[in-house]
């Protein structure tokens, strides 16, 4: 069990480390984020008594500048937790003085306050990682695709043409198309040269509506299908679950889904949802029979993007295919039988 929880606020040049709750806790010192500098935090960890097994470390994750350090304190042999920077500062009351030495007091503090919540952090298997690259790299150049065609189609429509534009926006889509292309066949090409996901993403492919990028982004969730969450769980971190807005009898709003989380995967839901409600019989007489009720189509579409995540959760619970017509069987009827 840690004796002394160190907060960690990493930046592009340096990261600030602080203690507590120690009789150094007052003092935070600030390192090179190099690996230098990862050297002479260890050193200052050291000159304050603390080893290595009475720490544990949080630091913030701040992206790429907190992803370096966390690979190389790992092979250190420190115990450490990426932490949220929304939970972190949820936690603490708004309108304080901000500044490194005291934010990375603040995480010190709310790794020591929540401890039993932090979970130790891992690297990700390199294939998994790489996997994640592909995908958030796809997703930028999509975005820049829709970005051109759309400023090709408002260029059409001016009655002044000016051809270089046209041909440098033809050029340019042209080549996104073509780079988006290689990066969707280097993704599946990594997937089919690793047995386990590519068992996983098989299985994830079998239920309707399911294309290689949805599975891909739940590859990268569940890191390669080890983890996998409870559905409700994974509902609510994806912002597909509407929460209920009520109080006494004035404040009555309608449950809307909080809309923050993974957005591509989210997107990827409901696009899913769509195909279902285009192609799948059964999601189709849904979707019809819910309008028909009066549900708005945004929410009937939400509904069949949950029923799907439920399905796909319980395909890899179970590590069977999707069943077309299958339907549970209540075991109180199996103990009457």
């Amino acid at each position: 069990m840690p004796q002394t929880f160190v907060g960690i606020d990493p930046a592009a040049e340096s990261f600030t480390a602080a203690l507590y709750p120690h009789p150094a806790a007052a003092t935070a010192c600030t390192f090179p984020n190099t690996s230098e500098g990862v050297t002479a935090f260890a050193q200052w960890l050291r000159q304050q008594g603390l080893p290595s097994a009475e720490l544990q470390i949080c630091i913030e994750n701040t992206g790429v500048y907190a992803e370096a350090l966390c690979y190389q304190l790992h092979e250190s042999g420190y115990s450490l937790s990426l932490l949220d920077p929304r939970k972190v500062w949820k936690a603490f009351p708004a309108g304080q003085p901000k500044s490194d030495p005291l934010d990375s007091r603040k995480i010190a503090e709310y790794g020591f306050r929540y401890a039993d919540q932090l979970r130790l952090w891992q690297p990700q298997e390199v294939i998994i990682e790489q996997i994640r690259v592909l995908l958030s790299t796809r997703e930028q150049l999509v975005q820049q695709k829709t970005a051109t065609q759309n400023t090709r189609s408002t260029l059409a429509r001016k009655v002044i043409q000016t051809p270089a534009a046209n041909q440098a926006l033809e050029a340019t889509l042209t080549l996104l198309k073509a780079q988006i292309a290689t990066l969707e066949d280097e993704l599946k090409r990594l997937i089919r040269t690793h047995p386990t996901l590519l068992q996983g993403t098989a299985l994830l492919l079998s239920a309707p509506g399911v294309g290689w990028l949805l599975s891909a982004h739940l590859l990268v969730l569940t890191r390669g299908f080890a983890e996998v969450p409870r559905y409700r769980t994974l509902a609510q971190y994806l912002g597909l679950s509407p929460n209920e807005h009520t109080s006494g009898t004035s404040v009555r709003r309608p449950a809307r889904s909080r809309r923050y989380g993974p957005a591509t995967l989210r997107k990827l839901l409901h696009l899913a949802a769509r195909t279902l409600r285009t192609h799948d019989r059964e999601a189709r007489h849904y979707f019809l029979r819910k309008t028909a009720e009066g549900k708005p189509k945004a929410l009937v579409l939400n509904n069949i993007a949950n029923q799907l995540l439920k399905r796909l959760c319980a395909i890899l619970r179970s590590r069977t295919p999707y069943i077309p017509g299958y339907r549970s069987v209540d075991p109180r009827q199996l103990a009457l039988a």
